[in-house]
């Protein structure tokens, strides 16, 4: 339904399995995108170059923002922070905090918000998933709901906040790319950086076992 009545809207885009998928989906419904990448001082930055590569050959407009200045302010994660270290293995409760860069989602969703006001465009979209709700507390229902109301009141513009995947696992999210022909070699999802994906972090992990359970294969370079 959302896809029939929003036609034009900005796509929080990481270059990662999950917003490329997303793109690809958008792309396929006939909805205008614009696409936006943030450098917040990421330690996988990488990402936002495999971005760049998808987006030139989609033929999609990406507007990449200088942010890492803000790395100062974004403490206590093992993404901004080089003395702490991106854990490995299955996330639990604890180890998982260690990856949550403070408030990241909000500050990013309304730089694109703004963008989308700007342009007169309906929506923003970003690529959360049901695997993210116990993860990161600004990907659960309750905050897509409570910014998508905020984006809506912000400006004369109003503008939806969309999450098409909220209620999708990872797993799904594979199967459909597949669908859409997505090339998964291309994106990034790595936490470390790297020329390759570790294969050994809480992200590494999901990607792997998203394709073995779609039964298809995983295209991922790993270093193990």
């Amino acid at each position: 339904m959302l896809y029939k009545l929003v036609m034009k809207g900005v796509l929080l885009y990481s270059g990662g399995l999950d917003s490329s998928v997303l793109l690809y989906k958008l792309i396929s419904k006939g909805i205008e995108i614009q696409a936006l990448s943030l450098n917040y001082g990421q330690r996988h930055s990488r990402e936002l170059q495999q971005a760049k590569e998808i987006c030139q050959a989609l033929g999609v407009n990406l507007k990449r923002l200088e942010l890492s200045p803000l790395k100062e302010l974004l403490l206590g994660n093992s993404q901004t922070c080089a003395d702490i270290e991106v854990p490995e293995g299955h996330y639990t409760e604890e180890s998982m905090k260690l990856t949550v860069v403070p408030n990241r989602n909000m500050m990013m969703l309304s730089i694109a918000i703004a963008w989308a006001v700007g342009l007169k465009y309906d929506a923003v979209y970003f690529a959360a998933h049901s695997g993210d709700h116990t993860i990161y507390p600004d990907c659960r229902p309750e905050f897509i709901q409570a910014v998508d109301a905020c984006a809506r009141i912000c400006d004369w513009h109003p503008v939806r906040v969309l999450a098409p995947f909220s209620q999708l696992s990872k797993t799904d999210i594979v199967r459909l790319g597949a669908k859409l022909d997505m090339p998964f070699g291309k994106t990034w999802s790595c936490y470390k950086g790297g020329e390759r994906h570790c294969g050994k972090c809480g992200t590494c992990v999901e990607r792997k076992e998203a394709f073995a359970k779609a039964e298809l294969p995983d295209p991922t370079l790993y270093e193990d």
